[in-house]
């Protein structure tokens, strides 16, 4: 079955997006394929790419951007005295060692992390959020979640319930659930 919209015109169909007029085309030039995936897929895509330009000027105000502030986050939710270690941030931020050395020089140079070495291994070394980048975190985060209210604002929580079950639902099919450890 695929997920073609209705003809554009007619006053009983639903309002149409970029993905509506996709799936006309893909219908149209090829009706034997069932393409009803890009129907979600493809909205996916846009609307993570609309979050991420909304989420950029949001941070940007405060002087971050989207991985520095994903940085301080984790740091900022973690429990008192809000420190980790480096491959801690690396799963919860889903990067690589590489990309998390970047993010931490950057943050350590603007004083709102720093690293010193455990107390208990010396192999081991604790990223901990200071003062200044707490402080930094907490003045941005309502403001982040103000823009995500707004993003949302089309759907009442119920709508919002089930898109978030939905999605969990799917990104647990593809074997991203909670990591142990």
């Amino acid at each position: 079955m695929t997920d073609t919209p209705a003809p554009h015109g007619d006053p009983t169909a639903p309002p149409r997006d970029q993905v509506d007029r996709i799936l006309g085309q893909w219908a149209a030039q090829r009706p034997d394929l069932d393409v009803s995936p890009m129907a979600v897929l493809g909205r996916l895509k846009r609307l993570a790419r609309l979050v991420d330009g909304e989420q950029r000027r949001t941070f940007a105000a405060h002087g971050l951007d989207v991985a520095a502030f994903d940085v301080l986050a984790t740091l900022r939710r973690s429990d008192p005295p809000h420190l980790l270690t480096p491959a801690e941030l690396m799963r919860s931020a889903m990067v690589t060692s590489g990309a998390i050395s970047q993010r931490l020089e950057r943050l350590e140079e603007r004083g709102l992390v720093s690293r010193r070495p455990s107390t208990t291994d010396g192999r081991v070394v604790h990223v901990a959020l200071t003062e200044a980048g707490r402080e930094l975190v907490d003045q941005a985060l309502p403001d982040h979640l103000a823009t995500e209210q707004r993003l949302l604002a089309a759907l009442d929580d119920g709508e919002r319930a089930a898109l978030a079950g939905t999605l969990r639902a799917v990104l647990l099919a593809l074997g991203d659930g909670e990591m142990s450890g």
